[in-house]
């Protein structure tokens, strides 16, 4: 076969994969990449949303004012210690729940399924009833404290307080996710031979033995999978800090993308409200690399 057929044999193969390949690239480029350039180019002016052509060019000055902003600052505290507890008590729940629904014990698929239903449920129902239930004035929580358990002689301000008011927005966010995290380690347990954990315990390996040698090493993926989706689902964390605190008291318990939204949704400054999001945007984008490198890293290393 000639070069010139086997030339136009490739092209005559490549074509109708080009052809139906438009409008997936088409789409992707209208819905995704279209939108995600024009809002990086807001970034950098001061943006007019009645008159988009008498926007001003800022620079970097958006980026600048929030790195400098003490309230971006608690933003991203907030973020952060959010996202920690959360990813830290889901993964220690969720694994040790996984152990336990993976062992021969009554009623295991009820249990199952009753730990998953929380994951489904709506965000915002969810959210509410923990606001209400963490009402200073009479809430379910104060209630039991003060009038069952006598531990407090008078009912805690939590949405009031800085500090106590992320305790519910943290408590939502672990009521839902354990059942998540758990079905991914039971998964991953599931993978696991048995015929090694049976010769390891007729060698006379320790449950814990078993749990240090044999089950962690060989979930390492499961385990840094679970890790980096979670740290991203924390990090993008909305609902909970909207609905519950608001941003109160005094601007103290905004969550990155609660302040993104308050600035572009509120304030309608869509220059800064970029910016925000763009900050958050690089630093999910570092994350995203870490993941890359430690899920293709051999599990020997």
């Amino acid at each position: 076969m000639s070069q010139t057929t086997r030339s136009e044999k490739k092209r005559n193969q490549i074509l109708p994969a080009i052809i139906f390949l438009i409008p997936g690239f088409t789409l992707l480029f209208v819905f995704f990449l279209g939108p995600l350039l024009y809002s990086f180019r807001i970034s950098f002016y001061q943006w007019n949303f009645a008159h988009p052509d008498r926007s001003v060019f800022v620079g970097l000055a958006n980026y600048i004012t929030q790195l400098t902003n003490p309230i971006f600052h608690r933003a991203i505290l907030n973020t952060f210690a959010y996202t920690l507890i959360t990813v830290s008590l889901k993964m220690v729940l969720g694994f040790f729940v996984a152990l336990v629904l993976n062992q021969k014990i009554p009623a295991r698929s009820f249990f199952r399924v009753a730990y998953y239903l929380p994951v489904i449920t709506s965000w915002v129902i969810v959210s509410l009833l923990f606001m209400y239930m963490f009402s200073g004035m009479g809430g379910l929580v104060n209630y039991f404290l003060k009038d069952v358990l006598h531990v407090i002689s008078k009912n805690i301000m939590w949405l009031a307080d800085p500090i106590l008011a992320l305790i519910p927005v943290i408590l939502v966010d672990i009521w839902k996710g354990v059942g998540w995290a758990t079905v991914i380690f039971l998964s991953g347990l599931q993978s696991i031979p048995m015929e090694l954990l049976e010769a390891a315990e007729v060698d006379g390996a320790s449950p814990w033995q078993r749990l240090i040698k044999i089950i962690l090493p060989l979930m390492r993926g499961t385990i840094v999978f679970l890790i980096v989706v979670l740290l991203l689902g924390g990090l993008n964390s909305y609902v909970p800090f909207q609905l519950i605190t608001h941003g109160n008291p005094m601007d103290q318990t905004h969550s990155i993308l609660t302040l993104m939204y308050r600035a572009t949704f509120t304030r309608m400054d869509f220059g800064n409200g970029a910016a925000i999001s763009y900050l958050l945007t690089l630093f999910v984008f570092a994350l995203s690399i870490i993941q890359l490198k430690l899920l293709n890293k051999p599990i020997g290393e």
